[in-house]
């Protein structure tokens, strides 16, 4: 599983960060256009997991959802590198000297539908390998066994280090190859490695526990809401014993029986059993079906608190490349890339999530009880904290870099400012944070409290915070840019033309900062008031949990 996850994050993450450098440089896009597409295409990546858990949970297993479409991603990568490599199929190069109009054209028509097809042929693959393989992961634990339960929490940190891991790999070496090589080796490279990953993870088939689908959790929920609303004004019985109950003899495709908890009690009409029942579980359901339901009606405020508190990082991470490329690249003698600068939070997550995972969290456990030091919750609250401070100085990087064109009389210039791009340093850090605790802890959090029928829906739920706010950052572009142009001198919106100089994006970093701490002010209100499904302690030798996750004595 390591093997896929690494290989196909050093090809994904690397196009991330530098995919912005190859629609400004060899498409021709301008700003905006290359930053919405860069955002989009990172919204894609994250979306297109909804699908393919959907199906993982419901009608194939895990397994076979990656191997089924992991083969479309390498045809996504490969149309990408036959594109790249034929001069026909993208604009010819730009010369600043020439005088024909047409010799800076951005790319359009049937090229870019070719490029888009490519880049939207990719999530698709995708998809199945993000929503499932940390729900595969998951399966492989006993949560009631005390080791399998200090190593599942551990599992989370360990994937999220093996997609760093693959960042590394990809910004380290596959930009390199873009940069250096041209970009249809490039994105050959990426096809190979994202093939020779699934190999590897194919291979290892005998070897996981794989959890049987158990039928569409959309419509298990679904005839909860219905049966409840037929039965609205039916009065609940005192005994909650009288409710329709369910067990693993009655129905063997039961992965876990989910006892009655307080809250949202109109959705319990749904399981109490009249003389109008037709016998169908759109008139009668059981508790567990019902607890399913209020699981997910539980965890759905944080979802788009979540969503509104990640808008900033994406943005953050497309338009720091575009500002390292107007700064001064050198390191020594030599030119390093701005994506390459990705290193820096890579490295940097990566060696926090060792000290966290051995150092940190078994004194934290002993001293609060929970399995991960912290409830997923606080630690999610952490990176939004880390995200608002990021945007903060990304705003003050920014206003020093324009100041630095201008002392220069270098506003005209998308190059060369002599300023370093090691200015850039402190957000990326910020944002390496920001993944070491909020990347991890939404993903732990979906995962574990989702129940054992809908896992992967539970990733893709983490994976869509991330695409849906990216998707948003994308139109906040769209609708400063309306704004700002209307309001402004002429001179057009914030972000609008190909100049980073004569825009506003110090400005539309503040924005991100107010937005981001409001998001944050919502996010502390509702993750107060949270109640997990699982207690998150740790069990202890001579004690396991029952169905409600709480801590009983074994007799």
């Amino acid at each position: 599983m390591a093997a896929l996850v690494l290989l196909s994050n050093s090809a994904n993450i690397a196009n991330i960060m530098n995919l912005v450098s190859y629609l400004r440089g060899t498409m021709h896009m301008g700003v905006a256009e290359a930053s919405t597409t860069s955002s989009n295409y990172f919204a894609a990546l994250q979306m297109f997991s909804i699908p393919a858990a959907f199906l993982a949970d419901s009608y194939i297993r895990r397994f076979y959802a990656v191997l089924l479409f992991a083969p479309i991603e390498i045809i996504g990568y490969i149309l990408l590198a036959v594109q790249a490599s034929t001069p026909s199929l993208h604009p010819p190069p730009c010369n600043p000297a020439a005088t024909a109009p047409n010799t800076c054209e951005p790319v359009r028509g049937a090229n870019l539908s070719l490029l888009l097809l490519g880049l939207y042929l990719i999530p698709i693959g995708d998809g199945a390998a993000r929503a499932c393989l940390p729900a595969l992961g998951g399966d492989q634990f006993d949560l009631n066994d005390p080791n399998e339960q200090r190593q599942e929490a551990s599992f989370y940190n360990w994937y999220t280090f093996a997609v760093s891991s693959g960042g590394f790999v990809g910004l380290v070496f596959i930009v390199w190859v873009q940069n250096s090589k041209g970009w249809g080796i490039g994105f050959a490279v990426c096809a190979a490695f994202v093939t020779l990953g699934l190999l590897v993870w194919a291979g290892a088939f005998p070897l996981y526990r794989n959890q049987l689908p158990t039928g569409s959790p959309i419509t298990r929920i679904l005839q909860v809401l219905v049966a409840a609303f037929k039965k609205r004004n039916v009065q609940l019985p005192e005994n909650p014993s009288e409710l329709k109950q369910i067990n693993q003899d009655d129905d063997a495709n039961v992965l876990e029986i989910l006892p009655k908890t307080d809250g949202f009690r109109c959705l319990e009409k749904a399981a109490v059993q009249t003389s109008n029942d037709t016998g169908t579980a759109w008139s009668l359901c059981s508790v567990t079906q019902v607890e399913e339901t209020k699981i997910v009606l539980r965890m759905a405020p944080i979802f788009p608190a979540a969503i509104l508190s990640y808008i900033p990082v994406p943005l953050i991470l497309t338009l720091t490349v575009q500002q390292g490329n107007t700064m001064d690249t050198r390191l020594g003698a030599v030119h390093i890339s701005p994506a390459t600068l990705f290193l820096i939070p890579t490295v940097f997550q990566m060696a926090i999530l060792i000290v966290y995972d051995r150092a940190i969290v078994p004194p934290l456990r002993r001293l609060t009880g929970y399995v991960g030091g912290v409830t997923h919750l606080q630690r999610i609250g952490v990176g939004f904290v880390a995200a608002a401070v990021a945007t903060a100085v990304a705003a003050v990087v920014e206003t020093r870099r324009k100041v630095a064109a201008e002392e220069n009389g270098m506003m005209d210039s998308n190059t060369g400012i002599p300023m370093s791009v090691f200015w850039l340093t402190p957000q990326f850090f910020l944002l390496g944070i920001v993944d070491v605790t909020s990347f991890v802890g939404l993903l732990e959090f979906f995962c574990s409290e989702a129940s054992m029928g809908m896992k992967a829906i539970g990733s893709s739920i983490f994976y869509c915070i991330l695409g849906v706010s990216a998707w948003l950052g994308s139109l906040l572009i769209q609708v400063t840019n309306r704004v700002t142009r209307r309001a402004g001198d002429g001179n057009g919106g914030w972000l609008d033309g190909a100049n980073l100089n004569k825009g506003k994006l110090d400005r539309f970093y503040g924005l991100l900062c107010i937005i981001e701490i409001v998001a944050l002010v919502i996010y502390v209100f509702l993750a107060r008031s949270y109640v997990y499904r699982n207690d998150q302690r740790v069990v202890v030798e001579g004690e396991r949990k029952d169905e409600r996750g709480n801590g009983v004595d074994v007799i």
